[in-house]
């Protein structure tokens, strides 16, 4: 395969792992503003466990697809090395695949689990809306920092120092 085609390749792939982390961190914040009272039980845990699937069946993959594509394409081509956005880009990238492991993902998770003991009876009720306020905090700074990342990858800004005569 030709280089061209292979970073072509990369570029769409980074571009569709895009659309799906942003979509999939949209979808949780839709759920998660409809998320009933804690005392309402079985609604909660329902959407609990759906907020659960929508991190792990379509966060997860979305974000390793971008942090995979990303680099490689960055490996791939020469210009991209010497790029000042492209560095911003990865640092960017960083924050928003660490926030996204440790902020999102592993909350989310949890939360379903503790969401399937409750309706089980195996947890306190207390312990279900803990984490609502910090959730949805995460899920906008890490919508924040992956819109400047966007931002960098399509306006390509110049980062340069001015030489002074």
């Amino acid at each position: 395969m030709r280089k061209t085609t292979l970073t072509r390749t990369m570029k769409f792939l980074h571009v569709i792992g895009s659309i799906g982390f942003c979509g999939a961190l949209l979808a949780l914040l839709v759920l998660h503003a409809s998320l009933p009272d804690p005392e309402a039980v079985a609604k909660f845990a329902a959407l609990r466990m759906a907020m659960g699937n929508v991190a792990a069946w379509v966060l997860l993959p979305s974000t390793g697809l971008v942090v995979v594509s990303g680099l490689l394409a960055m490996a791939m081509n020469d210009r991209f090395k010497s790029a000042g956005w492209t560095w911003a880009k990865l640092a960017s990238g960083v924050l928003i695949l660490e926030g996204t492991l440790v902020y999102v993902q592993a909350p989310m998770e949890r939360a379903a689990g503790d969401a399937l003991a409750t309706l089980e009876g195996e947890l306190d009720l207390s312990s279900l809306g803990a984490t609502l306020v910090s959730e949805w905090a995460s899920f906008w700074v890490i919508l924040g920092v992956a819109a400047v990342n966007i931002v960098l990858g399509v306006y390509r800004p110049r980062f340069s120092r001015r030489v002074e005569k």
